[in-house]
């Protein structure tokens, strides 16, 4: 028998590119409010490199991008071709390479991250394609129209209420991980609300 009190799970809609080691931090506490909070996440591709490439920004900055194309577009080749379930999977196993290995993106990580989730290495054409751009633009609208081009990545989406972040590290766990979310979505959903921000003293802490 179902218990009549337990409320259904919550969607929530998460957008990242795979390049963005705060948006890795941020979708492992996603995980983690998934064990604690009644939601579900959907994952959705973004895109620095396109949010980026028209604006002034520091030569540093923009080479850092540069590889950045490859990893999205392929996301968005594998979820045309197997549907958007495998996006989880992949964005974990590019992850776990680009951000706890700390490995240079290249076809070789991308190929390995296909194959460890049983999607055919082939996908990884896509890195060198604009076939696939059109519909990368398309998901990045989708979340980044909600809250504006003047952010970057995580982009999250819940009950008609979007924002960017949270930024934190290390990632949350188990209640800790559930009671920032309340707390996200309390100042997130007050009308009007708009930034709370203080400079960072350290950098990801994948620990």
């Amino acid at each position: 028998m179902t218990d009549a009190a337990t409320p259904d799970p919550t969607p929530v809609d998460f957008w990242f590119d795979p390049l963005c080691p705060w948006a890795w931090m941020t979708s492992r506490w996603m995980l983690e409010v998934e064990k604690v909070r009644p939601v579900t996440t959907s994952w959705h591709v973004m895109s620095l490199a396109y949010l980026n490439q028209d604006k002034d920004i520091p030569d540093e900055y923009r080479q850092l991008l540069e590889p950045a194309w490859g990893p999205v577009r392929v996301a968005i080749a594998a979820a045309q071709a197997e549907g958007e379930q495998v996006l989880l999977p992949l964005y974990t196993a590019l992850g776990n390479r680009i951000h706890l290995e700390g490995r240079s993106i290249d076809r070789t990580l991308v190929e390995e991250a296909l194959e460890e989730v049983g999607l055919p290495t082939s996908l990884a054409d896509a890195m060198d394609s604009t076939a696939y751009d059109e519909d990368l633009k398309k998901s990045h609208h989708a979340g980044m129209d909600q809250v504006g081009m003047d952010v970057g990545t995580p982009v999250i989406a819940v009950d008609g209420t979007a924002f960017f972040g949270p930024v934190v590290t290390p990632a949350p766990k188990g209640e800790d991980a559930g009671r920032l979310w309340d707390g996200t979505l309390l100042v997130a959903g007050t009308p009007g609300f708009y930034e709370i921000k203080r400079t960072r003293t350290k950098g990801p802490d994948f620990s």
